[in-house]
Order: structure tokens, then sequence, then C-alpha cells
């Protein structure tokens, strides 16, 4: 089953469609409720009316290519406008307060810039 342009994986129907980008496991478990779709179902097992269906309920929602596009935007917006918040997306580091004395390593890339105790390894001859 494709939708937007993604195959979809041969998972139960709910988790299936969390992989587009934009529908996470709540709202998945939504649009099943909303197409009268059984959850537990396979999506290879779906017949094209249930698809529909789900395409039908999906249409409403802001997901893939639009949805990054937008959020895009809005950190461009915050760069550009100079905010604090832009800033920290610039220069790679956390945006929402987190500390970065330790941990942020998610954010810089996984950084190791400290060196073990600064003293090189005698080789024994």
């Amino acid at each position: 089953m494709r939708i937007s342009g993604i195959t979809l994986p041969n998972k139960r129907v709910a988790f299936a469609l969390t992989a587009l980008y934009g529908i996470g496991l709540s709202r998945a478990q939504h649009i099943c409720e909303a197409a009268k779709i059984d959850q537990a179902k396979r999506a290879d097992d779906l017949t094209a009316e249930e698809e529909n269906q789900i395409r039908a309920v999906i249409e409403g929602f802001k997901l893939e290519g639009d949805l990054k596009r937008d959020v895009a935007n809005n950190v461009k917006r915050l760069k550009d406008i100079g905010a604090y918040r832009g800033t920290r997306h610039a220069r790679h580091l956390p945006v929402r307060g987190q500390r970065t004395k330790t941990n942020s390593r998610t954010v810089r890339g996984n950084v190791r810039k400290t060196m073990g105790s600064g003293r090189r390894k005698v080789e024994k001859t």
C-alpha cells in the first residue's frame, strides 16, 4: 500500500501509518477509528475500499514534503529575525534549554572533543 509516495511496511495498520512523516501512533490510531478499520489488521490485507477510506481521512493532514517545508521555513524565519532559538539552530546546539556541558550529543552529532587523561601511553620494549 502506498500513501503520499511512501510504501507502508507490512505491519499492523496503526504502526504502518507511522512510516509517514507527520503521523505518530496516536494520530494513526485516530485515523483508523475515523476510517472504521480494525487496527490489528495488516497493511497488506487491506482492501482497496479500506485504503481509499484511509486516504480520505489523511487528506486533511499536512504530511511529508509540505510538513517538512513548513518546519524548515519556521526555522529559517527564526534565523532571519535573529531570535535566540534561531541562533541555537544555526550553531547546531540544543534549542530548548538543555544543558550543554554534558549531554547534547544528539544535536551536536556525537562530537567528542576531550582526550583521555592527556598522557601518552608508553610503549614497552
